[in-house]
């Protein structure tokens, strides 16, 4: 099978690691635009989407990880990596990639105490996927072509365009595999 990348710059990169690698996939490293090179799918993973935006535009990423993804490259984020791939953010501005067509509000279910754990309905599974919230946002705006996989409460916290996937929530924090499966099986072999 092929290799997915997760971007290493801050966040829990072992955790999707660990999923990557039971799917049968090889995890690769990205912090610098030659990581990208042949890969098959991309993560983004949870962390500080501010700090994450930071070191990108440091790295040289932010141009090389838009041309990747514009291409077709099958994308998944978490948490603030949702945040990072984002059009939009509904308070304060930072750096974002813009190559999810969705308007997100930070930290929309609550401080870290807030936390929760709930049985999720996701379209096109047969069971619910038991999804972490740990500081989620959810998506306030969904633009024309995105498609809402899973909701809470009316707020999508899972949604598609295009090639790219992204969850408030962390899949990789449980054992279920389907989300990573879901995302990244679009192009990897």
């Amino acid at each position: 099978m092929g290799d997915i990348g997760v971007v290493a710059l801050q966040g829990d990169v072992r955790e999707h690691a660990f999923v990557i690698r039971s799917l049968g996939w090889s995890p690769r490293e990205v912090r610098q635009p030659a990581d990208l090179r042949g890969l098959d799918g991309l993560v983004f993973p949870g962390g500080e989407s501010t700090t994450i935006a930071r070191l990108a535009d440091r790295f040289g990423l932010v141009e090389p990880l838009r041309e990747a993804i514009g291409g077709g490259l099958p994308t998944f984020g978490t948490c603030a990596g949702m945040i990072f791939l984002a059009s939009g953010v509904t308070t304060g501005s930072q750096l974002l990639l813009g190559v999810l067509d969705v308007t997100v509000q930070r930290n929309a279910f609550g401080r870290q105490n807030d936390s929760f754990e709930v049985q999720l309905d996701v379209k096109g599974f047969d069971a619910p996927f038991h999804a972490v919230f740990i500081r989620a946002p959810w998506v306030e705006h969904v633009g024309k072509g995105v498609e809402v996989l899973a909701e809470i409460d009316g707020h999508p916290v899972l949604v598609r365009d295009g090639n790219v996937v992204a969850a408030a929530f962390h899949p990789e924090l449980t054992e279920d595999p389907r989300i990573h499966k879901m995302a990244l099986s679009m192009g990897a072999a």
